[in-house]
């Protein structure tokens, strides 16, 4: 299968920005160093639609599965550049995690398709990390850690 293509992330970040894209990433490398990681945005970006595809097989084996996927791909894409929309690395992360028929599921790009559109056409997701909790509870990147707490 060949390839998607990526765009230099810094640089899309700039255009979607603008100016304010200097303290975000200053926040964000901020945050991560709290946390013992490396925030790295030196990598691609592009579509994600087929890990979102991947997210939703890993949730057909199994809620614990998609939660160990989501931190496989957030960890290579936020902390070693990983870009989001490569297929070695989508498959990487499916191995690591043990995720049964990754590969086959990737090479029809129907599979997943009609449930990943029904799910985001119920949210709008302008940015990732975007939270789901319990259902009812929507937070966004840039308010999560604010709002994080009163969801419990």
């Amino acid at each position: 299968m060949p390839q998607k293509q990526g765009v230099n992330l810094l640089q899309f970040y700039r255009g979607r920005f603008g100016g304010g894209i200097d303290g975000m990433m200053a926040r964000m490398s901020e945050i991560f160093r709290g946390l013992g990681m490396n925030y790295d945005f030196s990598g691609l970006t592009g579509s994600t639609m087929d890990s979102h595809r991947l997210m939703y097989l890993a949730g057909e084996q199994g809620l614990d599965k998609q939660h160990k996927l989501a931190e496989e791909l957030f960890f290579g894409n936020f902390t070693h550049a990983k870009y989001i929309g490569d297929r070695e690395f989508l498959l990487e992360c499916a191995d690591t995690i043990g995720l049964e028929g990754a590969a086959e599921f990737l090479d029809d790009p129907n599979a997943g398709l009609e449930q990943v559109n029904e799910d985001l056409e119920k949210t709008v997701v302008r940015g990732v990390p975007y939270y789901v909790i319990k259902g009812k509870h929507k937070l966004e990147w840039s308010t999560a850690t604010r709002r994080f707490p009163a969801c419990f």
